[in-house]
């Protein structure tokens, strides 16, 4: 834990608290006709863009620890990188770094997979570099051929959320062409089974241990619609609903004449390759964990299983992993606690474990319970076409209420409707969502200064901002019928910082190249407290009469 900070040389505490308001997938962009921001709704933002003093933050690439500057950002980095207040390599990469040259081969964990009688792969296939990379599930097929495995199957998740919508036979084709080069050369290498990513497999912050128990179903027992090959099941999908998006294809396995070709056995081995955690881990507690509950699993099985990275480092979940995640220490919230300060946590499910677990460095769990209070409201359910407005109006209400209380001095949320309904490629569910956003944000604007606090709104990535598919020359893709082709991807665009403080307080402009981490400083700044050694520089804050003194 570290120590206490020093009070800020000239900023203090304001009377009421320092309010964080992430809104999810919110980015700026131009306002084309398929940016859900501008085209909604939204009269307190529009205003608060227009009146506040507003600046812009990279929320993507090597700003949030990425790669590269192509690589968009995403709610688990961007969480990461706001609640450290420095920037980390992220699991993109490290995985990269490790699988290049050879590291992640070179420990215990490769070893003992390479013992199964089957290596099982399994995870997100394609190239969104969100929660996997199509390249990294190449590499590890590559590697399991040099070093000896006779046998390997693949458990493929399509994706239509992190790329294209209907994406999935262009990742199919390229990996079942390097299972074929090594089916060339003698060994037993073949795709198992398969189905959408928001159907079976991975879900998180158990909203719908449902979708974990079909891909169970699925990958393990290979209980499910056979087919010859993945791209013959995807195609017969597409076929059969012409308007079925790869995140929602059903599970089906691959089989031939004695029966699916790659179910899950004991004396096996799994690797799940998918770097990211928050859609990890509940199957990978469905392999490790030996009191399981949660659905039935049918007879006990007994195969060595990894990840790609530890997905909770609290949890040791999984006990096994080819590739260490970041080590982040002194978080924000962490010195908050050192510093006695209070706060308030609160989302929906969907977005619980990014102002938490994430924001705390990977970290399960409150830090202080008699300083933090942590409050989910569960998510609903229903398709979030039919439901965009999802809770935020009950995150609203229970930040209102910590903040009328007069308890806290530090209270962060978030808004997740740009995100997710984003995802969905609903221009009008989006711009909906839009306006049940601005909604609560007018009834933070007014709680906040009622109580004499601070409130910073900003975002984690963008998403929301585009909703068509662009072409290399800018233009809008369309579909055979002329309708724009979804777009229901994270984007590239910066994002919003506004401070709203009825002191007075301002932020001075941004300096262009400054990320989504300098808001870690900026909420300790806030709070009274000197920035941490290390951290990147805060936004740099000031108010009209220091100027005319100054």
């Amino acid at each position: 834990m570290p120590h206490s900070l020093p009070p800020h040389p000239s900023l203090k505490a304001p009377n009421g608290p320092v309010v964080l308001c992430i809104l999810d997938g919110v980015g700026v962009a131009a306002g084309d006709p398929d940016n859900a921001i501008v085209t909604a709704p939204t009269p307190t933002l529009d205003e608060l863009y227009s009146l506040q003093p507003m600046c812009t933050l990279r929320a993507h690439g090597t700003a949030v620890g990425l790669p590269s500057d192509a690589d968009m950002g995403n709610s688990e980095v961007g969480h990461n990188a706001i609640g450290a207040g420095r920037i980390f390599d992220q699991g993109a990469k490290r995985v990269e770094e490790a699988l290049a040259t050879g590291q992640a081969f070179e420990g215990d964990v490769w070893r003992e997979l390479l013992t199964g009688t089957t290596l099982h792969l399994m995870g997100l296939l394609s190239d969104g570099n969100v929660h996997s990379h199509i390249r990294h599930v190449l590499m590890l097929i590559n590697r399991a051929a040099q070093d000896g495995q006779s046998k390997l199957r693949v458990h493929i998740l399509t994706d239509g959320r992190d790329v294209e919508g209907r994406s999935a036979l262009r990742f199919i084709d390229t990996l079942e062409s390097c299972l074929e080069e090594h089916r060339q050369a003698g060994l037993d290498y073949a795709i198992a089974s398969g189905g959408g990513r928001m159907h079976l497999t991975m879900d998180r912050y158990e909203a719908d241990w449902t979708m974990v128990a079909r891909g169970w179903r699925v990958h393990v027992h290979g209980e499910g619609r056979a087919f010859a090959s993945a791209r013959e099941a995807v195609e017969t999908f597409y076929e059969e609903d012409s308007d079925v998006n790869d995140q929602w294809l059903p599970g089906f396995v691959c089989a031939d004449q004695d029966g699916p070709v790659g179910r899950i056995q004991s004396g096996d081995s799994v690797l799940f390759f998918n770097f990211r955690g928050d859609r990890a881990i509940e199957i990978s507690r469905a392999f490790e964990d030996e009191a399981f509950t949660c659905f039935d699993r049918g007879a006990r099985l007994d195969v060595t299983y990894a990840g790609m990275m530890q997905y909770d480092g609290d949890l040791h979940l999984p006990a096994r992993f080819l590739v260490a995640p970041p080590a982040i220490d002194r978080t924000v919230g962490e010195y908050l606690v050192a510093n006695n300060k209070r706060s308030f946590v609160v989302s929906e499910t969907q977005k619980f474990g990014h102002v938490t677990y994430f924001f705390n460095g990977n970290r399960s769990g409150t830090l202080d319970d008699a300083l933090e209070r942590y409050v989910e409201v569960p998510s609903d359910t229903r398709p979030l076409e039919e439901r965009p407005w999802m809770k935020a109006a009950e995150i609203t209400d229970e930040a209102v209420a910590a903040i009328q209380s007069g308890t806290y001095d530090h209270i962060r949320l978030n808004l997740a409707n740009g995100d997710m309904v984003g995802h969905t490629g609903d221009l009008r569910a989006a711009r909906l969502a839009m306006s049940a956003v601005d909604l609560c944000v007018e009834r933070l604007v007014r709680a906040v200064q009622q109580a004499e606090g601070v409130l910073i709104i900003t975002a984690d990535h963008g998403n929301a901002d585009r909703m068509w598919m662009r072409a290399k020359d800018g233009s809008t893709q369309r579909a055979q019928d002329g309708t724009p082709i979804p777009h229901m991807a994270h984007t590239l665009a910066p994002v919003p910082v506004v401070l709203i403080d009825p002191t007075g307080l301002r932020i001075l402009q941004a300096a262009p190249e400054a990320g989504i981490a300098s808001l870690g400083t900026t909420i300790l700044n806030l709070c009274g407290l000197s920035s941490p050694d290390g951290y990147v520089e805060g936004l740099a804050i000031t108010r009209p009469d220091w100027e005319a003194t100054s």
